[in-house]
């Protein structure tokens, strides 16, 4: 294509989650989308961050199946890792999803589609190679890329983030980590279970983010498998040896392995887009937007990891939604971050929904309920001997205003409170659905009839009334 001038509805800059849910979306009502991607379709979630982290994950637990095989009855030999073989899984899980997020899936569904990177140049133009595209909205999806620190010492070692792990030719002998967060915790246990040694070092507190209770039923977890966490320790320098890196820590520890992945925070991709041009503020966390995700020019929107609300995938989808409304039939949609769910796929998972235990005491006081429902109450736990972890369901006047939960398929069982905040449903109605038997979601249950217990149970309003019914009744 030559270049020249464009005129389109809507310019969609990215293609990850956000914006190509946002270039689907729109293309499919019928407006014009052009999309712009200097990178692979599919963005970081795809090629470089869920899909092959996962994948690793899934080759990790198959690994880990011979140990503890015992309890139930069943003797497996030791696993065996064939690294290429493993490699070529993950190759593959990204090949199947991939058609759905190719250029000729999206040009099939009428966007354009330009492999360009793309700067401002007015408040409503962008310049992509040789194409001026002048557009009535423009979407900003642009992503995050790894947070490097300015540690001492570091420019001077290889080191991995989550875009170069998936090029390893070996298995680490003693991975070592820089920061315990999600991705550090995810990818510390996978590989320990692959065989590697792995040590993590957090300068504060592991998933500090999380409620403390639960968390420290995954960290316990992880010391388990035999990760090393060392938690409030500073890096001071990092340091290259002959057959690896070594860490010098804030006490003066050294810690030495033979590769270094830094999973320290992500930053938004901002570079190149001459935001200024447009009137597009920034901050710490990415765009500058209200609660519609628009910036500080009315035309531009951004969603996913630029607009610094979190960084998630099926956040990005939510803003997509969340755009299409607004910039298609212009509703006043808004985004509620307390509905949005999110989990971390170490074993036993961790997951999230609104308010932990201290962000709701701290908000409603004395008028919030704790639930707390161990896992070794569930029989299909019981029976699949996946009985660590525990639900703690935070209600005020009825309704559920956060829910972590530490424990088997954790991700899963999180859905059901995703939805509760999202339709405002009462504890009631939640105590009132039927879930199979034997299945980890009666746990989901078990915690909304505790709510109701002892009203019930130990009321003697209720007791009294009974016995007169009883007594009433033919």
């Amino acid at each position: 294509m030559t270049g020249h001038r464009m005129e389109t509805d809507l310019l969609v800059i990215g293609a990850g989650s956000g914006g190509l849910s946002v270039a689907a979306g729109a293309a499919q009502m019928g407006a014009r989308v052009v999309l712009l991607e200097r990178g692979l379709m599919g963005g970081d979630c795809l090629n470089f961050g869920c899909v092959p982290s996962k994948a690793l994950i899934a080759a990790a637990d198959r690994a880990h199946a011979p140990v503890g095989a015992d309890m139930f009855g069943v003797i497996l030999p030791p696993a065996r890792i064939d690294w290429a073989g493993l490699r070529a899984h993950i190759r593959d899980s990204i090949a199947r999803i991939e058609p759905m997020d190719s250029q000729e899936r999206f040009e099939g569904l009428g966007v354009t589609v330009l492999r360009q990177s793309g700067r401002f140049l007015s408040p409503d133009e962008v310049q992509a190679g040789p194409h001026v595209i002048r557009a009535r909205r423009i979407v900003l999806a642009t992503g995050s890329k790894p947070l490097i620190p300015p540690l001492p010492g570091l420019e001077t070692v290889p080191y991995l983030t989550n875009e170069t792990l998936w090029d390893l030719d070996r298995l680490p002998a003693h991975l070592l980590i820089l920061g315990g967060g999600p991705i550090g915790l995810e990818m510390a246990q996978a590989f320990r279970r692959l065989g590697s040694r792995v040590t993590v070092v957090e300068a504060k507190r592991a998933l500090a983010r999380e409620d403390g209770e639960i968390a420290a039923v995954v960290l316990d977890a992880l010391r388990g498998d035999g990760v090393t966490l060392l938690e409030g320790q500073a890096v001071t320098e990092v340091s290259a040896q002959q057959d690896g890196v070594a860490l010098r820590l804030a006490d003066g520890r050294q810690v030495a392995g033979s590769h270094l992945l830094v999973a320290t925070g992500r930053r938004p991709a901002l570079e190149g887009l001459d935001l200024d041009r447009a009137g597009i503020e920034t901050g710490p966390q990415g765009i500058r937007t209200d609660a519609r995700l628009r910036s500080t020019n009315r035309r531009v929107y951004a969603v996913g990891d630029v607009a610094g609300q979190g960084q998630f995938t099926h956040l990005a989808g939510y803003h997509a939604g969340i755009v299409l409304r607004a910039v298609l039939f212009g509703l006043p949609a808004r985004v509620r971050p307390d509905i949005v769910p999110r989990a971390t796929y170490t074993r036993p998972e961790l997951a999230q929904v609104g308010l932990t235990e201290a962000q709701a005491r701290l908000r409603y006081g004395t008028a919030l309920q704790v639930i707390r429902e161990p896992l070794h109450h569930n029989d299909r736990a019981i029976a699949g001997r996946q009985t660590t972890g525990l639900l703690k369901l935070m209600v005020h006047r009825g309704r559920p205003v956060g829910v972590s939960i530490a424990g088997a398929q954790a991700g899963e069982l999180i859905g059901l409170w995703a939805l509760a905040l999202s339709a405002r449903l009462k504890i009631g109605q939640v105590a009132g659905m039927v879930a199979p038997y034997p299945t980890l979601t009666e746990l989901n249950k078990r915690a909304a009839g505790t709510y109701f217990a002892p009203r019930l149970f130990q009321s003697r309003v209720v007791k009294s009334a009974t016995r007169l019914v009883q007594r009433m009744l033919p």
